[in-house]
Order: C-alpha cells, then sequence, then structure tokens
C-alpha cells in the first residue's frame, strides 16, 4: 500500500471521528429539559410553549416533572394541553405586583405545573404544551426551574441559571424574550423572512439572468451561422 493512500486513509479514519466526537457531545449536550422555541417576543399573546422532557437512565423511567413558573415576571392564561397518560395540576399563587391588561388587573398566575402518572422510558422522550395568554414585556428572558423524578426515586433538579459563556451542569429552561411585532414573533424570526424572501428574489434574478444569457447565446450562434452561410453564398 502506498504512502500517500496509507495516509488518505488515516486522515479520513481522523475525521470521522471528530465527526462522530462532535454528534456524541452534541446529544450529550441536548439531553436536559429544554423549552421551544428558545425564543419569543416580549409581551406575546396566544402562544404555545412545548417542554421537551428526555430520560436519561437505563434503568428507570421519568414518572413526574413539574415546571416551576417565575411570579416576579408571570405568565398569564396559562392553559395544559392533555397528554395521554399523564396528569396535569395547575397551581396558582398570588402575585406581590398585579399585572394590568386589557381585560382588567391579574392578581393570581401559574407557578408550577406538574405532570404526573404517565411514563417516558429509556432513551425515550415526551413534549409537555402549555399555551399562553400573554408574555411578560418587562424581562429579557424566562428561567423554567424544573425537576425530573424518575421511578427508582432519583430527583433530576435542572434549576441551573445560565452564567457567564458556558452550560451549568443542570441547566433550567431558559426562554430569550426579544423585541418583537404584534404578532409575537421575535425579531429573530422575522429577520429569517426577510432572509428567505431575499433569497428567493436572488434566486428568481439568477434565473432570469440565466435564461437571458441562454436566449442571448442561441441568437449569437444564430447570427453567427447567418454569417457564415452568407459569405459562402457570395463566393463565385
Amino acid at each position: 500500500m502506498s504512502a500517500l493512500r496509507l495516509t488518505a486513509r488515516r486522515v479520513g479514519a481522523v475525521a470521522a471521528l471528530a465527526a462522530a466526537t462532535v454528534l456524541f457531545a452534541a446529544g450529550a449536550a441536548s439531553a436536559h429539559v429544554t423549552v421551544h422555541p428558545d425564543s419569543y417576543a416580549k409581551g406575546a399573546t396566544d402562544g404555545v410553549l412545548t417542554f421537551r422532557v428526555p430520560n436519561e437512565e437505563d434503568t428507570a423511567s421519568t414518572t413526574k416533572v413539574q415546571v416551576f413558573l417565575p411570579t416576579d415576571h408571570p405568565v398569564l392564561g396559562v392553559l395544559v394541553h392533555p397528554q395521554d397518560g399523564w396528569t396535569a395540576k395547575v397551581t396558582t399563587t398570588k402575585l406581590k405586583t398585579p399585572v394590568k391588561t386589557d381585560d382588567g388587573t391579574i392578581t393570581e398566575a401559574a407557578s408550577e405545573i406538574t405532570f404526573s402518572g404517565g411514563r417516558i422510558g429509556a432513551g425515550q422522550y415526551e413534549d409537555f404544551n402549555v399555551a399562553f395568554g400573554q408574555l411578560p414585556d418587562d424581562t429579557g428572558q424566562l428561567v423554567f426551574k424544573t425537576l425530573q423524578t424518575y421511578s427508582d426515586g432519583k430527583v433530576v433538579r435542572w434549576i441551573e441559571e445560565p452564567a457567564g459563556g458556558g452550560e451549568p451542569e443542570n441547566p433550567a429552561p431558559v426562554l430569550k424574550l426579544a423585541a418583537g411585532d404584534a404578532s409575537g414573533a421575535p425579531s429573530s424570526a422575522k429577520t429569517a423572512a426577510a432572509t428567505a424572501k431575499a433569497a428567493g428574489a436572488a434566486d428568481s434574478t439568477a434565473r432570469g439572468l440565466g435564461i437571458a444569457g441562454l436566449v442571448a447565446g442561441v441568437l449569437g450562434l444564430a447570427t453567427a451561422a447567418f454569417v457564415v452561410v452568407r459569405s459562402r453564398s457570395a463566393r463565385p
């Protein structure tokens, strides 16, 4: 086997190992309770938050999930979507500072949602959907501390808030709140839509230019052929 071929195989093996390491790291980093989408507009109304709960244990099932909602920046009008096999209990708390809305003053808000009775097996996950009436507009993020209880009694506390550049060992689900329009779409979503629209326009322009170039090329060939034929006909 030539040295060049051996070197190429080694490079390929190293690249494959690096790719596998990156994929494993990505999977490990995402194996915690998360909220989707991860961003909304400040003051957004009539939306849905999905809490994704993966099971990290090989010999136990997840039997209870407790999601704690902040009350200093409350989420108003919480409704829980029915989940097969699970029972949801919403606990409300009296707010220290009532929230004024177009429908009146709100003095209570949800502070905890407990899902129990179901099971999330090894290698599986469950999505819990929670609808809201309105998100706060006076903060940049919402932290939903979560407790995950397993059938063997183990409790994993996803309560650590992000600090600095690194991710904590047991991070809590975090929802970013950014400036947005009245529809509730965050500015990032509007930027993505504008980018997609611009890409579509660029693609249409490129196609138009390509077709124009093709037509010009055909006309050029036809003109050249006409000149050649005429030139031959003019000879004695």
